[in-house]
């Protein structure tokens, strides 16, 4: 598996025009409400929209064959802010294989994507392919052990995983009751995504800052989310940033969560 490190997985230039970035910000929870994230007059980008723009590396990575794509799982997701998204436009983009990390019955491949408005790295963990004698790699951060400092609901809807969809993922898990049978889940799931996304929503405004003011998140996909469900969110202070962590009825979802805003 150490061979992939470094791979090149090529450039490309992905364009888009307003309709996209609102689509995008009404999939992860926005309301008509919010005129300066869905009124292409007063249109700010979400800057995790960044991240549907890029789905295209980490599935180049998997069409090459590094992985079993029918088993590998995303597993944590990173993403930097370099500059605010244009309303629309075209993005070139650059992906590499940054780091493979042999954690003994499975591999992490961390997915590289860099252009002029942002870095985002995607964490897939690919069942069956470690073994390779490569390094552990970092651990995922832990929880604090202080009380958290704040909590919050996120709520997200019945139909939220059908909507998310239409931003290229179309995986089939998402939507068709059989293919989610097919994976051991009862029903389909949430985008990890598109949940991960949902959460810079209140998280910003718990701070008093605009969501479409994110420079930095990132956070590890802990177990599936089901749309319609309520996430518990607990939220712990971090100099500039904040940690959080959420939960459906008591079970972690997501974890290591850091987001920080202007």
């Amino acid at each position: 598996m150490s061979e992939w490190r470094g791979r090149d997985l090529g450039t490309r230039t992905v364009s888009y025009d307003d309709t996209q970035p609102i689509l995008y910000a009404l999939a992860v929870g926005a309301s008509a409400s919010d005129l300066d994230l869905v009124f292409e007059e007063r249109l700010s980008v979400l800057p995790t929209f960044a991240l549907t723009l890029a789905q295209w590396a980490p599935d180049a990575l998997g069409s090459a064959g590094a992985f079993d794509i029918t088993t590998a799982v995303h597993g944590s997701q990173r993403l930097r802010v370099r500059e605010p998204l244009p309303r629309s436009g075209s993005v070139e983009m650059t992906a590499r294989v940054a780091e493979v990390w042999d954690k003994g019955s499975a591999a992490v491949f961390e997915v590289a994507v860099e252009s002029e408005y942002f870095e985002a790295t995607w964490s897939l963990f690919a069942p069956g392919s470690g073994g390779f004698g490569g390094d552990r790699g970092p651990s995922a951060r832990r929880r604090p052990e202080a009380e958290p400092d704040g909590t919050l609901p996120l709520q997200t809807s019945p139909d939220q995983a059908a909507l998310y969809r239409l931003l290229g993922d179309r995986h089939h898990l998402h939507i068709d009751p059989e293919a989610a049978k097919t994976a051991g889940m009862p029903r389909p799931i949430m985008h990890g995504l598109c949940t991960l996304a949902a959460l810079t929503l209140p998280l910003a405004e718990s701070q008093g800052a605009h969501p479409a003011d994110l420079l930095e998140l990132e956070g590890r996909f802990a177990a599936p989310v089901f749309p319609g469900d309520t996430l518990h969110v607990e939220t712990w202070k971090d100099d500039e940033a904040t940690l959080a962590e959420a939960s459906v009825d008591g079970k972690t979802v997501i974890s290591a969560a850091r987001a920080r805003f202007t």
